[in-house]
């Protein structure tokens, strides 16, 4: 079944609109047409003026698939590009900013179900405007483990001062997102990630793991502090994941990943298509603020530079456990043993 209709003034002809791209559930190509015009006036904001790598499926999900990065040259001449330059191909790679309703909606007929964007701007694609921790869990754990270290994580953050949102990943983890929208570079924040990282593991070496080995991940959550990096992409906020299921990298609450934590319910943070239009028509777009919400991350000069297992965490976590001591002494407290910095609750809000 093909159609051709007029969207925002653009003239589209969308194919194949009945077939089926998630064999299991029999969600075919115009409801995922369907869910991304839903889901636009959220969804938009967070991928306008970004490079675009998109996932295609043409078969269905349980078929072969592709990255692309490059526009193809069969596009609509109001397709927006912009022509970023690809070191490890030594060319110039011009990437799609799907900056508009007509856009998003081409794609989707292209069969595009994943959307990958840049943590950075395409006007300078050198500088993130946030930092992301992709919380992998290796079998049989699952995302419940994910929200014990994203809690974990969480608590470093606001002893900081910086807030953070998660998200999953509409897949099997959690990711964990500190909006910066500051000039920074992916060496300071893939330091400080990778820092971090480490120590968690350090810390937590039953459940942490920060080296992507899969051999040893087994069990454990896989800090993954490496998609803090120029030529990476971590899966969009709202869009479809390619799995058996049409589901989707969903914005929750901090209330949301502690009651899945509590109760050991993975399916609590599982959330198809319908689910998520219907959260973001109660609640709103709860990743809003990663656009806007303007931090700096901590000077950490004296781990700055190629960062090691063992120095980079053990400063980090001397830092953070001097400065507890310091705010407990003039309320007279004993001090307490603790391998987790102080929680602001202010920070906490999202």
């Amino acid at each position: 079944m093909d159609s051709a209709i007029e969207v925002q003034g653009k003239q589209l002809k969308l194919s194949n609109l009945d077939k089926v791209l998630y064999p299991a559930t029999g969600f075919t190509k115009q409801q995922i047409i369907d869910y991304y015009v839903r889901i636009a006036p959220a969804m938009l904001l967070h991928l306008a003026g970004r490079a675009l790598t998109r996932k295609r499926y043409p078969n269905g999900v349980d078929e072969e698939f592709f990255y692309e990065k490059n526009a193809p040259q069969h596009r609509p001449d109001w397709v927006k590009t912009a022509p970023i330059w690809s070191e490890g191909n030594r060319r110039t790679v011009h990437y799609i900013l799907a900056d508009d309703l007509p856009t998003l909606v081409w794609l989707a007929n292209l069969a595009a179900i994943e959307l990958h964007p840049s943590l950075a701007l395409a006007r300078d694609i050198t500088c993130p405007t946030m930092m992301v921790f992709d919380l992998d869990p290796g079998p049989p754990a699952n995302i419940v483990q994910c929200c014990q270290v994203g809690v974990w994580l969480r608590e470093i953050f606001d002893h900081f001062g910086l807030q953070s949102f998660p998200k999953t990943s509409g897949s099997k983890g959690l990711q964990i997102y500190v909006p910066l929208n500051t000039p920074t570079k992916y060496e300071s924040t893939k330091t400080f990630a990778r820092a971090l990282a480490q120590w968690l593991e350090q810390e937590h070496t039953d459940m942490v793991v920060s080296d992507m080995k899969k051999n040893i991940r087994s069990g454990k959550v896989f800090v993954d502090w490496s998609q803090n990096d120029e030529h990476k992409t971590t899966i969009g906020v709202y869009s479809l994941r390619a799995r058996e299921r049409p589901t989707v990298s969903t914005p929750v609450t901090w209330d949301e990943v502690e009651r899945t934590l509590k109760k050991k319910d993975a399916s609590l943070l599982v959330f198809e298509a319908k689910q998520t239009v219907s959260r973001v028509e109660k609640l709103g777009d709860l990743f809003a603020p990663v656009l806007e919400l303007k931090q700096r991350l901590p000077d950490l000069k004296a781990v700055a530079g190629e960062p090691t297992v063992e120095e980079e965490p053990i400063s980090i976590a001397a830092q953070a456990e001097e400065e507890e001591e310091e705010a407990k002494k003039p309320v007279g407290r004993p001090a307490r043993k603790t391998t987790k910095p102080a929680r602001h609750k202010a920070a906490r809000k999202v």
